[in-house]
């Protein structure tokens, strides 16, 4: 997910000529059309791309072990979530929204491009290009449709829940197209199918800049000339630290899995590096330290388990779509399924599932605070993934006589989305409410970061298939993610505590909370703010 949070109002000059809301909304829909087309380029690839490597060279693939496949495509995922930081940086501070989402677009289509050229060689070159322009593209666009609304909270909330929803059509319709070109006729014309969905989108919003007004035409905080060249610096400082890493790959001294070991390991020490150092800067004030260290340490704890359901969760592109290919018998009505049908299965389930899991979020009687009940909707989510793989090493054990029939794919997926609607927009409340002042946006981004942690480690603990059956594989997996969830089911009671002092502040009187956030520093209150899904 790529959160960012907007003002509630905004100046009246970028309304365009037809007023602040009317120019506004009418540029929306340029917005829309450009993140529906992105994300059916980027859910069109991640459906196909694991089986493209996998394929024999006689079919047009890369011939890699599964293993090596699935290395590839974790580091793929969670180099798109890494991509966001810097990204988000570059359109807040140096290019605007509208610049960024241009360029980004064209990295995107140039990478899909580059990948739908007949050469193996072509691989990397073209993941590169693709993760650099989902780095620009993501970040801002959401900070332009929090700033579209210009009607206050209730607006900007309603415009991420239509955005949400964009998304999981491309979703649901992007493994379609992109599986029934690339498995029917050539793996490369899937990946062209991609590019043209994001040449799409970047055309559809060239045409509707104008109903933008001034919306993204300029960066909302210009970088000085002292922070330019700071990081000026660091930027060069990184480069050089990539070329050493990737010298010895491209000279052929080191496979290319080394380098994505590498940068798989600073994938997951990040974020944990990130909230040390966080609660450290905390304690050196007295005063309000105390406090905001236990609720950074709960929050810790509470990503950390949430990394054990995307390790689950993003697994669908890899585990299960070879599952799919290789281990699932597909034929209806007479015809063979394509393999990367079944990812569809996630976004349909979610769309027929989130007007539900809204209604049990608004019904009476519910704890206060976002807080209140994120440990047990985080102990949920974690049994529903765990209980997913237990049901694969079933199925797992079954195929090993022959291929099984579509429905436990199904139950599967079942599984992964009432657990995505469980915990994801709980991480995000969970991350808004406990960010100490001035850190929201970081906390958020954190809260993304331990999604590519979860990819991450997936990708790595694929490996193991080469020594344990499938079998055996999924249930040791799916028997310790159920263990995670229980053990934080039964933190609940000590998780809420820590993280009880943000509700107690929805319960106390005006004057009652004015001493208490003088004696505690202060909180920043919780902004209502929706994003996409990790599986990002």
């Amino acid at each position: 997910m790529t959160p960012v949070p907007g003002p509630t109002t905004a100046p009246p000059a970028r309304g365009g000529t037809t007023g602040p809301a009317t120019g506004r909304r009418r540029g929306f829909g340029a917005l829309l059309a450009v993140d529906l087309w992105e994300r059916f380029s980027f859910y069109g690839m991640a459906a196909i791309l694991v089986l493209y490597l996998t394929a024999s060279p006689a079919r047009g693939g890369q011939g890699m072990a599964p293993q090596s496949a699935t290395a590839v495509f974790a580091a793929y995922m969670s180099l798109s979530f890494l991509a966001g930081l810097p990204g988000g940086w570059l359109a807040d501070r140096v290019l605007g929204g509208r610049r960024a989402v241009l360029l980004g677009g064209s990295l995107i289509s140039c990478g899909h491009l580059v990948l739908a050229a007949p050469a193996g060689t072509t691989l990397y070159a073209g993941l590169l290009l693709v993760v650099v322009g989902t780095g620009l593209v993501k970040p801002a666009l959401a900070a332009m449709v929090a700033e579209a609304g210009g009607a206050g909270p209730a607006r900007r909330e309603a415009d991420f829940s239509l955005f949400y929803v964009c998304i999981q059509v491309s979703a649901l319709i992007a493994p379609v197209v992109t599986g029934l070109l690339a498995e029917r006729v050539a793996w490369h014309l899937g990946f062209a199918a991609a590019a043209v969905g994001m040449l799409t989108g970047l055309l559809q919003f060239s045409l509707g800049l104008r109903g933008l007004g001034g919306l993204g035409a300029r960066p909302a905080r210009p970088v000085t000339p002292a922070e330019a060249a700071v990081v000026r610096r660091r930027a060069a400082a990184t480069a050089a630290a990539g070329a050493v890493l990737a010298a010895p790959v491209a000279l052929g001294v080191l496979p290319p899995t080394a380098l994505l070991a590498v940068l798989g390991l600073a994938t997951v020490v990040l974020p944990f590096a990130y909230l040390r150092s966080l609660r450290r800067t905390l304690a050196e004030d007295p005063a309000t330290g105390p406090a905001l260290r236990r609720r950074l340490g709960a929050f810790t704890v509470l990503m950390a388990a949430s990394s054990a359901f995307w390790m689950i969760f993003a697994q669908s592109g890899s585990a299960l779509s070879l599952f799919a290919a290789r281990q699932t018998d597909r034929e209806l009505f007479g015809l063979e399924v394509p393999a990367s049908w079944f990812q569809s299965l996630h976004p349909l389930f979610v769309l027929l599932a989130a007007p539900l899991f809204a209604r049990l979020r608004r019904r009476p009687g519910r704890p206060p605070g976002p807080t209140a009940g994120t440990p047990a909707k985080f102990a949920g989510a974690l049994a529903a993934a765990g209980s997913a793989f237990l049901l694969m090493a079933v199925a797992a054990r079954l195929a090993e006589r022959g291929p099984v029939g579509p429905q436990w794919l199904v139950l599967v997926y079942l599984l992964y989305s009432a657990g995505e609607l469980a915990l994801a927009p709980a991480g995000l409340a969970l991350a808004a409410e406990v960010a100490p002042p001035g850190s929201t946006g970081r906390l958020l981004a954190v809260n993304g970061l331990f999604g590519a942690v979860g990819v991450v480690v997936g990708g790595q603990l694929y490996r193991l298939t080469a020594v344990l059956p499938p079998a055996v594989y999924f249930l040791l997996l799916g028997g310790f993610v159920v263990a995670v969830g229980a053990a934080v089911g039964l933190a609940a009671g000590r998780l809420r505590a820590r993280l009880g002092e943000t509700v107690a502040e929805k319960q106390k009187t005006p004057g009652e909370q004015g001493s208490q956030l003088v004696s505690e520093g202060g909180l920043e209150p919780p902004r209502p703010i929706k994003g996409t899904s990790t599986s990002s």
